[in-house]
């Protein structure tokens, strides 16, 4: 049997990536942490680069057409997840870039088996798809709020692992981001879709209703995290309290992997001299042709 698929090395932030089989707790990791960053303005500089950067590599991974990337982002109600890709992906082509968001399953997809509508989303060859939550909320909504029996999801990290381990030996990268919150910042944000029009699509007093259950959450991320992070598709938990250093986080991060993968633009066709153009070959001709 081959050796399991092991993620890229990450050198950016490095500190963050959850180790396999690592004991999680998310109190002891700071929500606020700016790694130093002086303040905005000095990472807003810094991310402009980085989102050039992602653009040149997603259009050479693109032209490749060889491998893949899936982004999952995941995180308590306003975390971040739709922040992140507006800011980080802003610079890509669409032609090579998808986000899907999981919302509440179908009639229909609930009548599968829980991976099945995830898989159908999954990138092709070229591909950067983003999901925007993810099959984790089969292992983070269903339990906490005892949506199936313990002993049918109590087995899904198992699935998921081999689920991913596929798709990396397949050819695509996985990174997945949990973008990890306080209470108080979470507050601070549901406050603002409330005082700001332009942010009041984004409130739900669902979301309000849910801070009750904020512990069993935390304990939920804590176990994935735990038992789904893995060689070949890791975590990183980012500090996410300040919407500008999360930003440049996921972004480096995500530049890293595309770095480490290292796409290349395709080699010229070797007939190409066999089709030498008319219109090249003789220009006073083709100012003369007819249409």
């Amino acid at each position: 049997m081959p050796p399991d698929p092991v993620a890229p090395e990450v050198p950016d932030f490095a500190r963050y990536r959850v180790q396999p089989g690592e004991a999680v707790s998310l109190a002891e990791h700071d929500t606020a942490d700016t790694g130093g960053y002086a303040g905005p303005d000095e990472a807003y500089a810094e991310l402009s680069g980085v989102i050039r950067h992602i653009a040149r590599l997603q259009a050479r991974l693109y032209a490749e057409e060889r491998r893949a990337v899936l982004v999952v982002l995941q995180g308590i109600d306003a975390a971040g997840k739709d922040s992140s890709v507006k800011h980080v992906f802003r610079g890509t082509n669409p032609q090579g870039v998808r986000v899907y968001s999981f919302k509440e399953p179908s009639a229909e997809e609930a009548g599968h088996d829980f991976l099945w509508r995830y898989h159908q989303h999954t990138p092709a060859a070229g591909m950067i798809h983003v999901f925007n939550r993810s099959h984790y909320e089969d292992v983070l909504v269903v339990p906490v709020k005892g949506l199936v029996p313990k002993e049918r999801w109590g087995s899904r990290y198992d699935s998921i692992n081999d689920f991913e381990r596929m798709l990396a030996r397949e050819g695509t990268t996985i990174v997945k981001f949990f973008l990890h919150i306080s209470r108080e910042a979470q507050l601070d944000r549901f406050r603002e879709r409330i005082e700001r029009a332009d942010k009041h699509y984004k409130f739900s007093a669902n979301d309000v209703r849910e801070r009750r259950n904020w512990d069993a959450y935390q304990a939920a991320y804590e176990d994935a995290l735990r038992l789904t992070s893995t060689p070949w598709a890791p975590w990183y938990m980012v500090p996410a309290d300040h919407k500008w250093y999360r930003n440049l986080v996921v972004g480096r991060i995500t530049a890293a992997v595309l770095d480490a993968l290292d796409p290349r633009w395709p080699d010229v066709d070797s007939e190409i001299d066999d089709f030498a153009l008319d219109e090249l070959a003789n220009p006073a001709d083709a100012q003369s042709a007819p249409g």
